[in-house]
């Protein structure tokens, strides 16, 4: 198992760094490694590594064994037809196929659920994350400040405050619904809605989404996301390091201020978040207390002098 995670996470760095062939052949190491075995998360990564790789028969097959496995049977049908990784196995026969037993487990799955509202819920994640997923490939073409991405901003909020209309509606007619009722994904863009708006409506549906939290209906790794970015926006610092910046003058990212930040994974574990040397690789990062504490210094005395 050491050296199937060894191999993952060489794999991600390889993907960041956009080398997706060396990235495919480090995934499939990882998955010799255990005899062909792997974790779904992983599987998927891989498939998108060969993908843009150019490998389509190996990312299909990647795709075909998550959704045709009896006990995962992938079913998130909205993030597959929407990642920009696989857009290049949409001309392929195959794929066709790949889609219609996607959802073919997601209709299977969610046969139980309020169907009307699941529908709802599905069309406001397309709507959340697509400008989203957008973003980073508008960054890279022309730049970080440039108008490009303020334009882009504005159309991401203009859709936000739209989304945001239709989920107060549901939550406050309905409550905190969960996957019982909406599904996994339906129960997840409740959340993401309210993450992206502004405090004023985080402050009001936060006791909310705690007792859906205490109930089973919502998962407390989103919670403790909520609670840090809730805690930011109050000038307090943050619980779980889950906010990062990026400094506008050097470029680099860095996470926001953090209570104790060498206790911060004893706080992630107890909600079910990954310790945050992995969480921040996401951003190229590397993990220091020491340095942390000293740019949390920087940005504070900044924001007094503001």
């Amino acid at each position: 198992m050491a050296s199937y995670k060894s191999f993952v996470k060489k794999a991600d760095s390889l993907y960041d760094a956009k080398k997706y062939e060396e990235s495919a052949t480090a995934y499939q190491k990882a998955f010799d490694a255990v005899g062909g075995g792997a974790y779904p998360y992983d599987r998927y990564n891989a498939a998108c590594s060969f993908a843009l790789s150019g490998d389509t028969a190996k990312a299909l097959f990647h795709l075909f064994s998550l959704a045709k496995h009896s006990k995962i049977k992938y079913k998130n049908y909205n993030h597959i037809t929407t990642d920009p990784d696989l857009k290049s196995l949409y001309i392929n026969k195959r794929w066709k196929k790949l889609i219609e037993l996607v959802k073919a487990n997601k209709d299977e799955a969610e046969k139980d659920l309020d169907r009307p509202l699941v529908a709802i819920l599905d069309s406001i994640y397309i709507e959340d994350q697509k400008y989203r997923r957008e973003l980073g490939e508008i960054e890279e073409k022309y730049g970080f400040s440039s108008k490009e991405v303020s334009n882009h901003w504005k159309l991401i909020e203009e859709k936000d405050s739209i989304n945001l209309i239709k989920v107060k509606k549901i939550l406050d007619e309905r409550g905190w619904l969960g996957p019982k009722v909406v599904g996994a994904q339906g129960n997840s863009t409740l959340f993401l809605v309210i993450q992206h708006s502004d405090l004023e409506t985080q402050l009001k549906y936060l006791p909310m989404m705690r007792d859906a939290v205490e109930k089973g209906n919502a998962n407390a790794s989103s919670l403790a996301l909520l609670e840090d970015r809730v805690a930011l926006r109050q000038g307090k610092r943050q619980i779980y390091g889950s906010q990062v910046r990026r400094d506008s003058e050097t470029k680099e990212f860095f996470v926001l201020p953090l209570i104790e930040p060498e206790k911060v994974n004893e706080r992630r574990a107890k909600v079910g978040l990954g310790s945050i040397e992995e969480y921040i690789q996401n951003w190229g990062m590397t993990w220091d207390v020491e340095r942390h504490k000293e740019r949390t210094k920087k940005f504070e005395s900044e924001k007094e002098v503001r």
